[in-house]
Parts: structure tokens; sequence; C-alpha cells
């Protein structure tokens, strides 16, 4: 049996553009992206703080130090430029893994710059 644990997070960014005609995806900073793991072409799942939407789509790179955080494609129309959103991956872990896992929370400022990175373990205290 396999459990679904929280990867990552990115934890209220605000959306910095929308393109609805774009193919789609979601644009994410890559200093955001190494800050929180997250990987190119990797799914993540997304929640919009202002709305409740949530939506699943795929990570694509941004520019090093652009604070973008582009909502793409057809998603595009579930959130608005400003609207603060969670960005978040998943795995699957077997249980010997499950106790050994930890999600890594990337909390962000203003312009999505990385304030502060959490490591939370999995394992129940």
């Amino acid at each position: 049996m396999l459990t679904q644990l929280l990867k990552t997070k990115i934890h209220r960014a605000s959306v910095t553009m929308t393109d609805a005609d774009y193919h789609g995806s979601i644009t994410v900073d890559r200093d955001l992206m190494a800050a929180s793991g997250l990987l190119p072409n990797e799914a993540v799942v997304v929640a919009d703080c202002e709305n409740g939407n949530r939506f699943e789509t795929y990570v694509i790179p941004g520019e090093s130090g652009s604070g973008i955080i582009g909502i793409n494609g057809a998603a595009a129309r579930l959130t608005q430029v400003g609207n603060k959103v969670i960005i978040m991956s998943f795995v699957l872990a077997k249980p010997d893994e499950v106790e050994k896992h930890t999600a890594r929370i990337v909390l962000v400022d203003q312009r999505n710059r990385a304030i502060e990175t959490i490591d939370q373990p999995t394992r129940v205290q």
C-alpha cells in the first residue's frame, strides 16, 4: 500500500500573470523551484486563496529572480493577477519510506522571493 504525502508547498505566492492562450501549465521562478524542490514538468495542485478554486497542472521554469507565478491555459480563468495561491506537489511513499519523509514548505514575501524554508517531518511524534 502507498500513502500520498505532501512533497513541497509554496505558500501564498502572488499570481503575477495569466495567459489563457498559452498551452497550459504554471510558470514558477527558477529560484522558487530550487528552494522548494519542484521539478520542470512536475504535477502540482494549485489552490487560490482568494476564491477557493483548485486546479491541477504542471510546472515550467520561469526566469530566475523574476518572482513569476504565471497561470497559463484554461486555469488562467480560475484566478487573476494579485491573487495568493498555494502550490503543492505530492509523492507516493511505501510504508518504510513514510517515517523518513520530510515535506518542504517555502514561505514567500510580496515579490515571491523565498523568505523561510520549513522542513516538516512526516513521522507522528
